[in-house]
This record gives structure tokens, sequence and C-alpha cells, in this order.
């Protein structure tokens, strides 16, 4: 090993009931892992229980997990994050259906590699121990420990276990490092309280690093809390990485706010859902065929939660068949695409297979459509870019968030930027910004849709200059703000259409009136006109070009729209020249005066107050004038 950190393996402990487990890691480590009072009275392991080996430049963290049939769920817990599996097996019993059961977790979990420690080797005579040895090598025949070392020792005396230690050395040096590419993830095994610490969890952190002072998220429980301590193997640490047994002390959060199964991450980067898909394989030993809708338990980190097996290609998976399937789950569930969870029956609870997760956040894809198995498959076999576009292909107009895709892919942050940066000069992710993106064939359906609207409106709507803004992103489906700003942009650096204000309009489209409908317009403008200071109505001018209607009619609204009537108060319209020269003459007037009130400017123009109050009004947001108590006076500058 190089460096100041050393290397931190879990090896996880396996075997049957009575077979010498705790006493092994005790003997080997010095350690105790029966904690629970009723683990000291009746001599088993019920719940989870941790030891550590410490050598130079190595730390060898040993979860010792109970052996007894009832308690195999909380032995699932453990072997979230093991790297390596110590099957235990009692020379003076063999192999025995435990035994069969933890190998057959730790298949499915695809620990790769490990060994097997002949315990009570004392108690038996050396020909005895041959047998069981060959035994041995028969059960554990294609899985992942054919040709494994087995190693007769004996906790009592003390042999073997030199040896044992040398070996779980030889095989830990040989497991790969863990990245560190990696959002941080601790599936919660135990929560209890420390007086004048308060809440604490510990767990096997699987990926990342957690330091102190970390603000994290308590997943799915949607709670925040910082850490407050950390401690690996027993000492206090300023951080915690991938591979460690860790304990956290969680400032703000109560003892019954958490629970195992729980997971802490960083706030805002992990999904918790109720729909998983995945690959189901089932044991060759499985006592039956499962059959779609049948009812599991479903594993996953240290989580057990009800669900349903929902076949996708065919009505039952036999024994040693591999299919995929979707889980609908009876309470939240909190993992990452690549992970593995195991599957139980309901009843009897015996193990009968497993997979790995590939949707985390799944399309909702009819469960029997071929599109879903195309999608899985992909996910399954398709490169690491293909799984990406997938991902982002099925997200939709909305577009994602850089944050909200890392928790959906089976990729650490920099790998997923990396990844995005190398798909949108090839066309195959847009950028919407830095942080969010969206799939070209949804962006190009997005397009299609405004465009389309855009089109119908200007139809239907021909006096019309062009469509809010707000309303045209309903009529797109409401997409996403950012997603519509960035489109529109687009399309108006084409050409293909034009923004003004919150008008939006095809760049083709223009207003076309008919020979009466600009007879109309005209006589409308020079109505405005000729009143100077004193305009009519819209409904007034209107009414004398023979229409009924108020300000909304939509030749009224082209002078508006096209800036030759400007609103000053509610619904009183002044002809654009009108204002300037009003305020051509208000200027002179207040050159001469340095201050005027209401009954000058009614003097001025010859107006009543009606006009003069928002004529004043007017001009002091446009900036002309400013207001000194009822009087005006010229705005400086």
């Amino acid at each position: 090993m190089t460096g100041t950190t050393p290397k931190h393996v879990v090896v996880g402990t396996a075997g049957h009931i009575d077979h010498g487990k705790t006493s092994l890691v005790k003997a080997l480590t010095g350690i105790d892992t029966d904690r629970l009072p009723e683990e000291k009275a009746r001599g088993i392991t019920i719940d989870l229980g941790f030891a550590f080996l410490e050598e130079p430049g190595l730390t060898v963290e040993i979860v010792d997990v109970p052996g007894h049939e009832r308690f195999v769920k909380n032995m699932l817990a453990g072997v979230g994050g093991i790297d390596l599996a110590m099957l235990v097996i009692a020379a003076d019993e063999g192999v025995m259906p435990q035994t069969r059961e933890h190998l057959a977790i730790c298949s499915l979990l695809h620990i790769k590699a490990g060994l097997i420690a002949l315990t009570k080797a004392d108690l038996v005579e050396a020909d005895w121990l041959e047998l069981v040895r060959e035994d041995v090598a028969r059960a554990v025949q294609d899985t992942f420990l054919e040709g494994a070392p087995i190693l007769p020792v004996s906790a009592k005396t003390g042999q073997g276990l030199d040896g044992l230690r040398a070996a779980l050395r030889g095989l830990a040096e040989s497991v790969p490092l863990r990245g560190t590419d990696q959002l941080p993830r601790l599936p919660i095994d135990r929560v209890f309280t420390v007086k004048g610490f308060g809440t604490v969890v510990t767990g096997t952190l699987t990926a990342g690093a957690l330091a102190v002072d970390d603000r994290v998220e308590v997943y799915p429980r949607s709670t925040e809390a910082k850490i407050r301590g950390l401690q690996a193997h027993g000492h206090a640490v300023a951080s915690a990485q991938a591979g460690q047994r860790t304990a956290v002390n969680l400032q703000g959060l109560e003892r019954a706010a958490i629970a195992r199964g729980d997971v802490v991450g960083l706030p805002g980067t992990l999904v918790s859902t109720l729909l998983v898909d995945g690959t189901l394989e089932l044991l060759k030993d499985a006592p039956r065929a499962i059959k779609s809708r049948t009812r599991v338990r479903f594993h996953v980190g240290t989580s057990e939660i009800m669900a349903r097996a929902l076949l996708l290609d065919r009505p039952e998976l036999a024994p040693g068949e591999t299919a995929f399937a979707r889980f609908r789950l009876e309470a939240p569930l909190v993992a990452r695409p690549g992970d593995r969870f195991v599957v139980r029956s309901y009843s009897p609870v015996v193990t009968i297979g497993g997979g790995t997760l590939l949707d985390v956040d799944p399309p909702r894809f009819k469960r029997k459509a071929p599109a879903l198995v195309a999608h899985l498959t992909l996910l399954e076999t398709g490169s690491p870019e293909a799984v990406l576009e997938e991902h982002v292909r099925h997200v939709g107009a909305a577009g994602v968030r850089l944050a909200t895709l890392a928790g959906r892919v089976p990729f650490g942050p920099q790998r997923l930027r990396g990844l995005l940066d190398a798909l949108q000069p090839a066309g195959r992710v847009v950028a919407v910004d830095r942080d969010w993106f969206i799939h070209p064939d949804s962006f190009a359906r997005l397009r299609t849709r405004v465009v389309e609207a855009l089109a119908a409106f200007h139809r239907t709507n021909p006096l019309k200059p062009g469509m809010s803004r707000e309303e045209l992103r309903g009529r797109a489906g409401g997409a996403d703000e950012r997603v519509f700003a960035f489109l529109l942009s687009s399309l108006g650096a084409e050409g293909t259409v034009k923004t003004e204000r919150d008008k939006v309009r095809l760049a083709s489209h223009e207003v076309r009136l008919s020979p009466e409908q600009q007879r109309i317009v005209d006589r409308l403008e020079d109505d405005f006109l000729k009143a100077e200071a004193a305009p009519p109505s819209a409904g007034e001018a209107l009414g004398k070009a023979g229409l009924d209607g108020d300000d909304e009619h939509e030749l009224f609204q082209v002078l508006v729209q096209a800036g030759k009537l400007v609103r000053v108060k509610e619904s009183l319209f002044f002809h654009t020249r009108a204002l300037d020269a009003i305020q051509t003459k208000l200027v002179a007037l207040l050159r001469e005066r340095k201050e005027i009130g209401p009954g000058d400017i009614k003097d001025l123009l010859g107006i009543s107050r009606k006009y003069a109050i928002p004529l004043l009004e007017f001009f002091d947001q446009r900036r002309v004038t400013a207001r000194v108590g009822e009087r005006r006076i010229l705005r400086a500058g």
C-alpha cells in the first residue's frame, strides 16, 4: 500500500448457528461482537456485531452476522458493502442448511471472493477433518468459493489462527480499491442514543466519503442533519471513506426519527422510490417457480420491504432462470442502479433469488410493453454513453437537473459530467445550461409543439401580433421554464420566432388587414389624434366607427400593439404623438414656473381633472416629472 490512508476491506462471516463464528472473530481480533444481553444469555448472535483487524496499511473490518434461520434478515442487513466472505463451518458438524442459504445469499450479492474456516478443528480426528474438507469442497462447487482456501482453525487452542489472518490479509490486498468518484451512501444498520451526544447511526459506508460538519439527508424520510462526529473502528475521525464501518453522530435528529434500512447521503442526491426494475435470478434449488405478482421480501442494503414481483415477459419464472422484473414496493426504497438485491419468499421465509437493480425511477411504460423490456435490455447491456442517453431520453420534455440525474445513473458525479460533455457534441444530449439537460428527441417534439401552437394561434387570431409567453408555455405542455426559455432563444437564433416583450410570434407572421378593417383602424387612429389631450374611451371610438366592443377589440388592439395608442391608465388611451406634444408643452411650462399643480395642466391643455391627474402620474412614471407633495417639478437629468 502507498499513501497514508489505510485500505479498508469488509469481511462478512457466514454460516450455520453454533458453528463458532463469534468465537472465531473474538479469537482473531480480541473483540467480542455479541453486544446484546439476550445474545450473552442465549449464546447466539441475534443482531450484527463488528470487529476489526488493523495491520500496516490495511484495516480488515469484520461483520459478524447471525446464523440462526430466524435472524437471516439481520444477516442480510450486514452483507451490503461486503468485499469478502468468510464461510464458517464447524468441523464436527459439516455443511448445514443455514450454511447453504448464507452461501447462496453471498453469491446473489455478487461477493467475489472469500475463504472457508473449519472451526472446532480441535474436536475431531484428522481423517474426519479430511472428510469434512472434501464435503465442503463439493458444497462450494460452481460458487464464488470454488477453489477457495479451506482452513482448519480452533478458537479454543489457537490452532490455525495465524494462517487464517495471513490468508485474510492476502485476499484483502487483492480486493480492488473502491472508487472515489461516488456519491456518499451509508445504509443504516443500527440506531442508538449516546448520553451527551444524541443520536448515532452505524453502517458500512458503501460509497464516497463523509466528513464532520457535512450536511446530510436521511432517506427516505427527507430529514436533514449535521454530522457532529464520526468514528471508524472505535476511533474518532475527521472523515470516513468507502469501505469503512462508520458510526455517525447526527445533530438535530431524534432517535425515533430514524430506523434500520434508512440511508444517509448528501441532500438531494438519492432517490426514494416505490417502483424499481431489474433482473431477477431464481436459485436453482428454489422450492418452486414464482408467478407474476408473487409477494416477496425484498432486501437491498439494510432494508427489508415487502413487494410484488411483476414478471415482464413471462407468466412465471422457474428455478435457475433469470428474467426482467418490476417490483412494486410497499414502503419507500432508497437504492441506486447496479445495487444487488436478495428476494426471500413471504412464507415459508427462505431465500429464493436475487438480482441487480437497473432503474430506480422507471418510466411509466405499461408493464407488458415490449418497450419496457427494450429499455431494460439497454440499461443492462448498453455502453455507459447509451445508458446515460436512455435515462435523459425518458425524463421527457421537462429535462433533468444534473443533481437529479446523478441519483438515477450507475456512475459517480465526475464520470457523469464527463459522459455528458462527450454526448453533447455528438448531438445525443442537449445542454439547456450547465446543470440542466434534455434529450434531442424530446427537444424536437417540444419545438414542434411550440411552432404548431403558434401557427394555430395565428390562424385563429390573424390580427393579434402574437401569443403571450405563458399561454404558449401552457400549450407546449407546461415545459420547464428554463427549457422553454432555452427553446425560445434557439428558435429566435434560427429566425423561426420573434419575441417582443411578453408576446411570441412566428417570424413569418404579419398582421394583414382587409381594406374595410384598415379603414376602421385609420378612423380610430384619427379620432385619437384629433382628440389630443381629451381622448374618447375605446368603446366610444369603436361606436363612432359602427362597432361594439372595448379596448380588447382586435382592431383597437392593432393600434395598441403597433405602439400608436398608449395606455395611460386602466382604459384610458392616448395617441403616442399626442403624448409627445403634451410632454413638450409640459416641459416648457415647468421651465417657466419651476413647479406646477393639477390646475396648471388643466389650464395648459384645456382638460378636466379626469385626464389631468392620469397624465401627471404617467409623466411621473416616464421620469419626466417628480412629485413633491401635491406639486410637480421637472426631474433633473
